[in-house]
């Protein structure tokens, strides 16, 4: 579509003519639906209970485990001390280090959003999945806190020798650790029906 510029159009306002310019562009776009989106309704586990809610919690332990393979990496990265097959390997006060720093960082990347009246985390290394072309995330609030003691928490049942080992046979192996398993975060049956206090 062209739009002709007159000598009378020259003569208004730049704020006007852009306005004009925005609707002219926009009312070509008419004919698509329009976008709205809500923030997620919260229920008050979600708003007030200082731990992860139970059908959020396979989400958090997979950005757990995203977020202590970045940290690694980044560590092994500026690691000069090459092993016998050429990668790299930390000693275990690097490990230890990063691990910490994972779990210590400020975590504000992620939040959750709802898509299908169903309520998900939504940060880096975390699959979007089908979703509406537009949705709003609710950052901030308690969401890092209950993301770093779940951190914490894998740290603890763990320890940082066997998530590094298992971070070192890749990454499905380390979210195998700590999600994985028949009680793991993500097993079938901590993801059972969500029961309603």
């Amino acid at each position: 579509m062209l739009y002709k510029v007159t000598s009378e159009a020259m003569q208004l306002p730049l704020p006007l003519l852009l306005l004009l310019g925005c609707k002219a562009i926009l009312g070509s776009l008419g004919d698509k639906a329009s976008l709205s989106a809500t923030a997620p309704t919260l229920d008050d586990e979600e708003k007030y209970s200082s731990h992860m809610p139970a059908h959020l919690r396979c989400d958090a332990c997979r950005a757990v485990a995203y977020q202590m393979g970045q940290h690694l990496a980044k560590a092994e990265a500026k690691s000069h001390a090459p092993d016998s097959s050429g990668m790299r390997e930390l000693r275990e006060s690097e490990y230890t280090d990063a691990l910490d720093r994972t779990c210590s960082q400020n975590w504000q990347s992620y939040g959750v959003h709802e898509v299908n009246q169903m309520k998900r985390l939504m940060g880096p290394g975390l699959n979007k999945g089908p979703e509406p072309s537009i949705s709003v995330m609710v950052t901030g609030g308690p969401w890092p806190n209950r993301l770093s003691m779940s951190c914490f928490h894998y740290l603890g049942e763990f320890g940082e020798d066997q998530i590094y080992e298992a971070y070192r046979e890749g990454h499905e192996t380390l979210e195998a650790l700590l999600c994985g398993g028949a009680q793991g975060s993500c097993s079938q049956e901590s993801q059972g029906p969500r029961e309603e206090l």
